[in-house]
């Protein structure tokens, strides 16, 4: 891109955002409030375009790179070359500038395709995992000048498995960056805390979302067999546990609750066990045997679309699953924000909750009424789980004070109200509508 170009986007405004990920698809936290993002800033008036290595986005405003996935092989070659290791080979410092370059190339041809005067990288200048293109990112920010919001969901120091690496210099550099026209957004107050600690960047925070204003609709009939199709019979409590199969997901607090209620009951897994190995998951099948409850791996059942599996069985969304349920389990240790939390509550189920620290921070303060753990499984948590399970009027007004409680903190009201804030902040004079 010619330096003239380059001025332009320091002082020509018009109403195209452009938001930039490794993925935007599927139903990681990420995408999914990626997505969220999107509607809020159509409905302020901007035209939305996407740039990522996967997409599930219109394809008129998509711009797929493959090399801005984190699972692409020279992209992946190169992170585990730099994590897990005290140095990294001049071979590959000098592959990940040949890389930045190429997706450099890609991002500034993004902008000038759709005109773009505004970014809202989503998690590319966060984590590591795709190091060329947050480096790509920092100096095209650096070079242009373009507003830039950075909505940061977990941060690298967060995961131990990124603190031993041979590439410190660039993790300052560029996850996140320190740059004058870029506003930082994060999720929780933790994030915001150890961002200004670590590095003197000040952040606002806005939480995850869920749209109360407009509750679930009716059943239209497609998931009533739900039950049927997963072997549940009608007198059978059905437990959800709506996440991955990893170990922060503290699974085995589900298993041992579900045990100790003593009543028929089936614990139902939403996902599979994703990049993080299988070692877990063989040992929540086995702790399951050991309890002797009833706990089913659907991942195969579950997408985020409705279709038939190869051999011809019915497949069905969360959103499907959420309204079958008599309880959602989420006893998590560690959670950046805790997007289950929200849809246990807009579903209007009960849930069983671990006092991970961004709950206990954020979230416990407000009011929710919960069967909280604090780390394991007590007396007063099953007992409160039996009553809500036999309890209905108990039931329905623990779920109504949730739901009051989320409409007024977790809404999509809540996060128009902060990117409008954002918007006028950074620039008054971005043309809306």
């Amino acid at each position: 891109m010619s330096d003239d170009l380059c001025q332009c986007l320091r002082c020509c405004y018009n109403n195209n955002v452009g938001f930039i990920s490794t993925r935007i698809a599927g139903t990681d936290g990420v995408s999914l409030e990626t997505m969220k993002w999107a509607d809020i800033f159509e409905k302020e008036g901007f035209n939305c375009y996407f740039f990522a290595g996967e997409l599930e986005t219109p394809e008129e405003r998509s711009f797929p790179v493959p090399k801005a996935h984190f699972r692409n092989r020279t992209i992946r070659e190169i992170y585990t070359k730099c994590f897990g290791t005290h140095h990294r080979s001049r071979s590959v410092s000098k592959k990940i500038m040949e890389e930045k370059e190429e997706l450099k190339d890609s991002l500034y041809e993004f902008i000038s395709r759709f005109k773009l005067s505004l970014l809202v990288p989503q998690n590319a200048l966060t984590i590591p995992l795709n190091l060329p293109l947050g480096l790509a990112l920092t100096e095209l920010i650096s070079e242009t000048g373009i507003k830039v919001i950075a909505h940061h969901h977990d941060f690298f120091w967060e995961r131990t498995h990124f603190l031993t690496n041979g590439v410190w210099e660039y993790l300052n550099m560029a996850f996140p960056p320190h740059l004058p026209s870029i506003h930082h957004v994060v999720i929780n107050s933790s994030a915001a805390n150890q961002l200004g600690l670590r590095t003197g960047i000040s952040s606002t925070i806005i939480p995850n979302v869920m749209d109360f204003e407009n509750p679930p609709g009716p059943s239209d009939g497609y998931a009533d067999d739900v039950r049927e199709a997963f072997g549940i019979a009608p007198d059978e409590y059905f437990i959800l546990q709506p996440t991955r199969v990893v170990k922060r997901k503290g699974i085995e607090h589900s298993i041992e609750l579900v045990s100790r209620l003593g009543l028929k009951a089936t614990l139902v897994i939403s996902h599979a066990s994703g990049d993080e190995g299988f070692d877990y998951e063989h040992r929540i099948r086995e702790y399951a045997k050991l309890m002797n409850v009833r706990t089913l791996f659907v991942s195969e059942r579950i997408n985020e679309h409705r279709g038939v599996t190869k051999d011809g069985r019915k497949v069905y969304t969360l959103n499907d699953i959420y309204p079958q349920a008599d309880l959602i389990t989420y006893p998590s240790t560690f959670e950046g924000f805790g997007n289950a939390f929200l849809e246990a509550i807009y579903f209007g189920k009960p849930i069983v909750v671990n006092s991970y620290s961004i709950y206990s921070m954020d979230i416990k303060p407000k009011g929710f009424d919960v069967i909280e753990l604090d780390g394991y499984v007590t007396s007063k948590a099953v007992a409160m789980t039996r009553k809500v399970l036999k309890d209905e009027f108990f039931r329905k007004h623990m779920v109504d004070h949730n739901y009051e409680l989320a409409s007024m903190f977790y809404s999509y009201r809540i996060l128009e109200k902060k990117i409008h804030s954002i918007l006028d902040e950074i620039s008054p004079c971005l043309k809306r509508g």
